[in-house]
């Protein structure tokens, strides 16, 4: 129901900006606006996840929690989604999210709202199998040593 919602009021929303902020600057300006926040988005888009990036190889190689770097990496993606997506509504959110002080509240108020069971780095335990003390496996029988027949292996003629 709510990203119903939402997908109704955004355009709503940004129709009534444009119209507004169209009106009071002209359309010219308004696009030109447009265009430069989309520039401007991208630049630092592109910088802050740079950024989050160098974050998160640091946390997998200190072997630390990569789940702030990586809900930091998906709000950068996520804003510059909506920087590129024409609109004052839709600039404002992802300016906003560009901010780290806003991505962390963020985070904060969707890991109060998450319970993490466990957390694991490295391949799961191995459990004990009942029968861990059997070994299966095949067997050929080999002849002793004096009833081989000795020959040359003739690897090194030419």
């Amino acid at each position: 129901m709510w990203l119903f919602i939402a997908f109704l009021a955004v355009p709503l929303i940004e129709i009534a900006l444009f119209i507004q902020i169209g009106g009071a600057i002209g359309l010219g300006w308004t696009l030109v606006t447009v265009v430069l926040t989309a520039i401007a988005g991208t630049w630092l888009v592109r910088n802050q996840g740079l950024l989050a990036m160098s974050e998160l190889k640091s946390s997998f190689s200190d072997l630390r929690d990569p789940t702030e770097p990586l809900v930091h990496g998906a709000m950068i993606l996520f804003s510059g989604a909506l920087l590129l997506t024409p609109g004052f509504f839709t600039d404002a959110i992802g300016f906003l999210l560009l901010i780290p002080a806003v991505r962390i509240a963020v985070f904060k108020a969707v890991r109060a709202r998450v319970t993490v069971q466990t957390f694991q780095s490295g391949p799961p335990p191995r459990r004990p199998h009942p029968r861990d003390d059997i070994i299966d496996g095949d067997y050929t029988e080999v002849p002793p040593e004096r009833d081989r027949i000795r020959r040359p292996s003739k690897w090194t003629d030419h």
